[in-house]
């Protein structure tokens, strides 16, 4: 099943009474096609977020939106944006007993900005916040406004070449052929360049805006921090998960 909420979408597959829901939210120029072997448990309940203006990577979809469903009143291509998404999911999509929401790099600030807004549904959610984009972090790179103005002439040719000797450092190892397939798709995945640019705007001025009493609002779950993250800074990711009270500080 797919919904639309607003410029967002949400994909539900599982069981009609299943025991336990993970929803997913996805990273910057990500898709929900990152999570998909993590939780390929039939039994699962399983609502994959796609982030507003972005490409939902599901073929012959034909998402509608619901009656419960409100356009988000907030600025397309914030978190505060996909967070108000994050929010409806959990008040009208889910059903399973036991809930998980999973949130990497971009993923994890909406999942804590969800929660700054309504702490009532996660009083009970177990939260994973994996390499995540998180209160008083950094960029493992600052980006001037001036390169962030720029960025509509390089997208051609960072789609002409996604992975290419001027960017093979960020990623890593890439002998993982799923790795290397999700890698080649990111600039395909917003559907305009104006909503990568928001959303980076966006990031820069969350993270340092937003204090770390935002963790009073997520109860239990574990924050995964790499020490060699060439995104995010792992320093500042560490320094902010430490005053996490509440959730598992996991060393990767």
């Amino acid at each position: 099943e797919v919904f639309s909420i607003g410029a967002a979408t949400l994909a539900r597959s599982g069981p009609e009474q299943p025991r336990q829901s993970v929803v997913a939210v996805h990273g910057f120029v990500e898709n929900f096609l990152y999570f998909t072997e993590f939780y390929k448990d039939p039994a699962l309940e399983l609502i994959l977020f796609t982030s507003g203006d972005y490409h939902t990577p599901v073929t012959r979809q034909n998402a509608k939106a619901p009656s419960w469903a409100k356009v988000p009143n907030e600025r397309l291509g914030s978190i505060a944006y996909d967070a108000e998404v994050l929010i409806q999911a959990l008040e009208h999509l889910v059903t399973g007993e036991g809930v998980r929401v999973h949130g990497h790099s971009r993923g994890g600030a909406v999942i804590l900005e969800a929660a700054r807004r309504r702490p009532d549904l996660f009083e009970q959610a177990e939260v994973i916040l994996e390499a995540p984009v998180l209160p008083q972090g950094k960029p493992y790179a600052e980006l001037s406004p001036g390169v962030r103005w720029f960025l509509p002439f390089v997208l051609p040719f960072w789609q002409q070449q996604p992975i290419s000797p001027r960017n093979k450092a960020i990623w890593g190892p890439l002998d993982d052929k799923r790795k290397r397939s999700l890698i080649m798709g990111l600039p395909f995945n917003p559907r305009h360049c104006s909503t990568m640019m928001a959303n980076l705007k966006d990031m820069a001025d969350w993270m340092p805006g937003t204090g770390t009493e935002v963790y009073q609002h997520v109860k239990r779950g574990a924050i995964l921090v790499p020490d060699n993250d060439k995104v995010l800074d792992p320093k500042a990711m560490l320094a902010s998960a430490r005053q996490a009270e509440n959730l598992q500080l996991i060393a990767v």
